[in-house]
């Protein structure tokens, strides 16, 4: 059984860089697919989160952002929330529908299925990684000029290990995203039911609000369940407070994370060999 194992690992590594070229050029595809009949073409990259920002800070400013000590610079607070769940719920839907988009090439050309939802992960990541160059900007112009506290802002070297929540929710994305792209082959209404729970999932995370403005515990407790709460968080504890990451959540994301991935990789081969009868 363990040589049999050894051997189909081999396989797929040997497959994966066969492919890997063509990987790339699929993400990149996609990155330029996303804004072709755009004029600001990528720089939609940049400008969509910061007005995205602007509006939910006019909005929710005064609701939220003057309830709780804790909250650093409630617009910067409020946008490195919300870039890090705009790449989780772009990623799994367009992960979601990527079989259906490409079911044609899927019908005529053998290529490893997991090419088509990875693909669409990394394209939604590299503009992601495109964002943070926004966020930086957002982040100096608070800082200089002292709006809405951003005097408080503080800049450690802890910021540069800000990658590493940014690989966990990745790591989370791709296995929720190859789970979703089969379950979307069988059963159709599976995108508009995700829509929904992403909506629900937008509140259920401390994006708007922070988490000690809960005074019930049991919805607390939830709250920190979430996996995205936990990245969300380590994330703001490099960027926005200038401090180490917390262990606890570091620890508890690496897990979720990598079983997330390892259910996804299992689900996805076990389904994958009969979605092309199904598309």
């Amino acid at each position: 059984m363990d040589i049999r194992n050894n051997v189909e690992l081999n396989h797929n590594v040997d497959m994966f860089r066969k492919y890997k070229n063509l990987l790339k050029e699929l993400t990149m595809k996609n990155v330029k697919l996303k804004y072709r009949s755009s004029w600001l073409g990528v720089f939609w990259s940049f400008l969509q989160p910061l007005l995205n920002m602007i509006v939910l800070s006019v909005v929710f400013g005064g609701i939220f952002g003057k309830k709780s000590d804790m909250i650093v610079c409630y617009p910067v607070y409020l946008f490195t929330g919300r870039l890090l769940f705009s790449f989780f719920t772009s990623s799994t839907k367009q992960a979601l529908t990527s079989f259906r988009r490409n079911q044609a090439i899927i019908k005529k050309v053998y290529v490893p299925k997991y090419m088509y939802p990875l693909s669409s992960i990394l394209s939604n990541f590299v503009t992601f990684a495109i964002s943070l160059l926004c966020l930086i900007c957002v982040w100096i112009f608070f800082k200089f000029t002292g709006i809405s506290g951003g005097s408080e802002l503080e800049i450690t070297w802890y910021a540069l290990l800000c990658f590493v929540p940014m690989v966990l929710l990745l790591i989370f994305s791709t296995g929720v995203g190859l789970v979703l792209s089969v379950i979307s082959v069988y059963f159709r209404d599976v995108e508009y039911i995700w829509d929904v729970l992403t909506q629900l999932l937008f509140y259920m995370v401390p994006i708007l609000y922070h988490l000690e403005t809960i005074k019930t515990p049991w919805i607390v407790t939830i709250i920190k369940i979430n996996p995205l709460y936990s990245m969300i968080e380590l994330f703001r504890h490099c960027v926005l407070y200038g401090q180490i990451m917390s262990w606890k959540l570091l620890l508890y994301a690496a897990v979720i994370s990598i079983a997330t991935l390892i259910i996804g990789i299992i689900f996805f081969n076990w389904k994958s060999d009969d979605i092309i009868y199904h598309l």
